[in-house]
């Protein structure tokens, strides 16, 4: 691996809240080693910033492990920065060359305002979790593992859309900021699970109820969150929710 420094120029969204038009300014990001994340690259940045007695560039970070989801933004047009299974903090400079001028910008979306610069508010998501994204259980002790059986393909599926960080990726991609993939994947992984059955319905009527009172588009299945998604949660999964609101909406008529 080359431990040859890059000079680098950003431009980056500034915005100040919701309310403000905001817009790009330029910086130059000089001595940045391969070996630097891309977050690490900003605190770079931001330092250089400070000495200047200018307000550094606001963004979320967390974990800095690909865990969080926090670390949302734009790269180049591309919501965590186009490497596949990788979030904006797991993406290193190593994958930028030298004199490349870099485009940063915060999720695009009337569901997710942005609060500052890089910085958006992702409440929204919280909300539609809150509005059926749970299970109902007696506490106590933890039940040994075994004690409920569950088919090993049922359990697989469960896991790959339990993997979902709340990111918000898919809806940066989306043309229509759709958030179906988020929701597909926190109803898909319930539902797959006995200690999800007895909200099944419930789960599925509620959470699409709030997905749209939030203000976020339709799917119209571009594919666009699935490339994106730094956890390649898949499109199927949208599939599903869809089976599970119909068969809800079917069993609601019933009664």
């Amino acid at each position: 691996m080359s431990d040859q420094m890059m000079n680098l120029t950003l431009r980056v969204w500034r915005q100040d809240d919701a309310q403000d038009s905001g817009c790009f300014e330029q910086y130059s990001a000089t001595d940045i080693s391969p070996d630097m994340s891309f977050l690490e690259m900003l605190d770079v940045v931001n330092e250089n910033i400070i000495a200047d007695l200018v307000e550094p560039i606001a963004f979320d970070s967390d974990c800095r492990e690909g865990i969080c989801g926090t670390c949302s933004m734009v790269i180049n047009g591309v919501p965590h920065g186009g490497q596949k299974g990788t979030t904006a903090c797991q993406l290193h400079m190593r994958h930028f060359n030298d004199g490349d001028t870099i485009t940063i910008e915060p999720w695009r979306a009337t569901a997710f305002p942005v609060r500052r610069d890089l910085i958006v508010d992702r409440t929204s998501f919280d909300r539609i979790q809150q509005s059926g994204g749970f299970i109902s259980v007696r506490t106590g002790s933890v039940p040994d593992a075994n004690s409920t059986p569950v088919p090993k393909e049922d359990s697989d599926l469960a896991m790959d859309a339990a993997q979902c960080i709340g990111c918000g990726a898919c809806v940066a991609a989306c043309k229509n900021a759709s958030a179906m993939l988020f929701v597909a994947a926190k109803v898909s992984h319930l539902s797959l699970l006995p200690q999800g059955q007895p909200e099944r319905e419930r789960r599925a009527l509620e959470m699409v109820k709030q997905m749209d009172h939030e203000g976020f588009g339709n799917c119209t299945v571009t594919g666009s969150c699935e490339a994106v998604c730094p956890k390649q949660i898949s499109i199927d999964f949208i599939t599903r929710m869809n089976r599970e609101y119909g068969r809800a909406i079917f069993k609601k008529i019933c009664h």
